[in-house]
């Protein structure tokens, strides 16, 4: 009876030698892989040369939506400060009851200033619509 081999932990070179079948990556020769980087960087080089135009050529053609954007950013990082603002504030002790206090003082004014007479009211109106004319100015549509 035969036994079969013992493993004794080192390979023989035919275990090692790759077989015909499989293929065997090569490397490109050296002036091939340094000419391809040449042209790589070639175009990398024209492309960054060539970028302010291509920047200013989107800009131009893009100009209104990319101005709204940037001001709906604006307005929403301002609205992100402003509430900051007021939660730093609302966290100092006596600010916030004094604040509150302040407006309550000053709903109340209004209220017994404009909105209890029909003619305080009707000088409320006029004022206001002064500002609108101020703002929207005074052209009138035709009818």
């Amino acid at each position: 009876m035969q036994q079969p081999p013992e493993y004794t932990g080192t390979t023989s070179p035919e275990a090692i030698k790759p077989s015909d079948s499989a293929p065997i990556a090569k490397l490109p020769p050296a002036s091939q892989s340094n000419q391809q980087w040449e042209r790589i960087g070639e175009q990398v080089s024209v492309f960054l040369a060539q970028l302010p135009d291509y920047i200013f050529q989107f800009y131009n053609k893009y100009r209104q939506p990319l101005t709204s954007i940037a001001l709906i950013i604006a307005a929403f990082i301002a609205v992100r400060v402003v509430l900051a603002v007021l939660d730093a504030l609302d966290d100092i002790p006596l600010l916030s009851p004094t604040f509150q206090l302040i407006g309550i003082g000053y709903s109340v004014w209004f209220i017994s200033r404009y909105l209890l007479k029909a003619s305080t009211r009707k000088e409320l109106a006029e004022e206001f619509e002064a500002y609108k004319q101020q703002v929207v100015g005074s052209q009138r549509l035709p009818e």
